[in-house]
């Protein structure tokens, strides 16, 4: 994210920067929040990919990684993984022909290749594969923290 505003959270999580409270605040105040609100399949997806629109849609909201301002990015994705699927189908089937023309092989490669790029950055744009959602979950100290000469007595206290 070199150049990038990372979220105050992932910075915190981080641990590698050490921002004063007043800092920390004032960065929240200034993010941006986008309320999690009803999700609807936009109008121009076919009915058929309506219902794996809802599907995909509910275990992304439920990741809260998905608002409604993502409806048409979901979409994009499914329009293209279903021509990409269609594409390869059809060039399934004519590899397994005998007289097949190499030209007509070339350009379906082409067709395929090109709608694979367009569903892949789609996915990745949604968290939808296993790199994309390693880049979206704030990462966790692992290391507890440091044992305070004090804490022996804040232990008593509770009692």
């Amino acid at each position: 994210m070199a150049g990038q505003k990372q979220p105050i959270d992932l910075v915190i999580a981080k641990g590698k920067k050490h921002l004063t409270k007043e800092e920390i605040n004032t960065r929240k105040n200034q993010e941006i929040s986008v309320p999690f609100v009803d999700i609807q399949a936009p109008s121009y997806l076919p009915k058929n990919l309506q219902k794996e629109f809802d599907e995909i849609a509910a275990k992304l909201k439920f990741l809260n990684i998905m608002t409604e301002l993502d409806e048409d990015c979901l979409a994009r994705y499914l329009l293209s993984k279903r021509n990409y699927l269609k594409i390869t189908r059809k060039l399934n089937s004519i590899i397994t022909k005998k007289d097949v023309k190499v030209s007509e092989i070339d350009g379906l490669i082409s067709i395929q290749d090109k709608l694979f790029k367009q569903c892949r950055s789609a996915a990745g744009d949604l968290g939808l594969s296993i790199s994309s959602r390693c880049k979206l979950i704030v990462p966790v100290d692992p290391t507890p923290p440091k044992k305070n000469k004090f804490d022996k007595f804040s232990n008593n206290l509770d009692d």
